[in-house]
């Protein structure tokens, strides 16, 4: 249960503990909460500080500079890190952020990594169930990996051919493409949950994982079938807030395992992941002349320009160029007879 946020002392009388539970009041999700308490833990200990008033938001960019020119980091780890400290300095501490000078590490454009559809359905084939049907759901879905697995049952619109995605990046819902295809499996799914969710009930069990303290708002939720993660774990866990056996949902860490070796095993060289089917369900879009208004929605993002970098990508084996070597090799080549 590595994704749900556990419980904090809030009588804690240590400064991380307590950024840790002003972050939580200010209601960012969990993933935002661990990625800003790494660099703020960072940051302070760079600085050596020893007390609370000792912390100045002048002292950024000499950290900044240092994860550039000694750490090496990418521009998006700096502006992460940036914000972290940001996010500490004046919306915590109060203290004033404007002004800061420091290098900015380089801008670079890097294309995403694709699969051609042959290649995309050559590592599903690879992939044992049912981590095979997550990985269908994210190339069929645009589903980024967590997505894919905090799904419910109840998330699944087989009328529509549409799923929710609730509480995704930016804390956003949306709705996504349910293919007809994967109807049948998904059915078959949901009978297995059901079935695993039955036994767990039998047993005095049966509870599932709420957010946003709605297992005290519904008292009943945590037990019914509509709540229940569709990649549901086969064993039962603790959760860390109230130390009750629960039933979660598979680990992210087991499925990025069986889609790495998956891509072994269908001989693909790319550098390509779990985050490769998302790219590869937006390429596939443009390629099908979908709108990048379309694909921005279906995809959560916040920022039209985010989406727009698949243009790069998409269509240009269709665009009618040819390379001048094949011109040269089909005029030098002699022609082929059979003897």
């Amino acid at each position: 249960m590595t994704d749900i946020p556990p419980p904090i002392n809030q009588h804690s009388q240590k400064f991380l503990d307590q950024v840790r539970a002003f972050i939580r009041v200010r209601g960012l999700s969990y993933a935002t909460e661990k990625t800003y308490f790494h660099w703020i833990r960072r940051f302070i200990l760079f600085h050596r500080y020893q007390q609370r008033n000792q912390i100045c938001a002048h002292d950024i960019p000499a950290f900044l500079d240092h994860l550039v020119l000694q750490a090496n980091v990418a521009p998006s780890t700096q502006k992460t890190a940036l914000n972290a400290l940001i996010f500490l300095c004046r919306e915590y501490l109060h203290l004033n952020t404007e002004k800061l000078a420091f290098k900015r590490a380089a801008p670079k454009v890097r294309l995403p990594v694709v699969f051609s559809h042959q290649e995309a359905m050559a590592v599903i084939q690879h992939i044992p169930q049912p981590y095979q049907l997550a990985a269908q759901m994210m190339y069929s879905s645009g589903l980024r990996v967590s997505e894919a697995l905090r799904l419910r049952v109840q998330d699944i619109d087989f009328t529509r051919s549409a799923l929710t995605v609730r509480s995704g990046k930016g804390d956003k819902d949306r709705q996504s493409l349910l293919p007809k295809s994967l109807h049948q499996a998904l059915s078959r799914q949901i009978q297995i949950v059901e079935q695993r969710h039955q036994l767990d009930l039998a047993n005095g069990f049966g509870e599932v994982y709420l957010p946003f303290a709605l297992a005290k708002k519904y008292p009943s939720a945590a037990k019914s079938t509509g709540w229940q993660f569709l990649f549901s774990a086969p064993k039962l866990s603790t959760d860390p807030r109230s130390g009750r056996k629960m039933r979660h949902h598979l680990s992210a860490r087991h499925i990025q395992r069986q889609v790495k070796m998956a891509i072994n095993t269908a001989g693909i060289y790319k550098k390509a992941g779990c985050h490769t089917f998302r790219h590869s369900f937006a390429t596939r879009l443009l390629e099908a002349g979908t709108d990048l208004r379309t694909i921005q929605e279906l995809l959560g993002h916040a920022d039209l320009s985010t989406t727009q970098i698949y243009t790069h990508v998409a269509g240009t084996h269709d665009s009618g160029v040819t390379s001048p070597i094949d011109e040269s090799i089909s005029d030098t080549l002699p022609p082929f007879t059979l003897k």
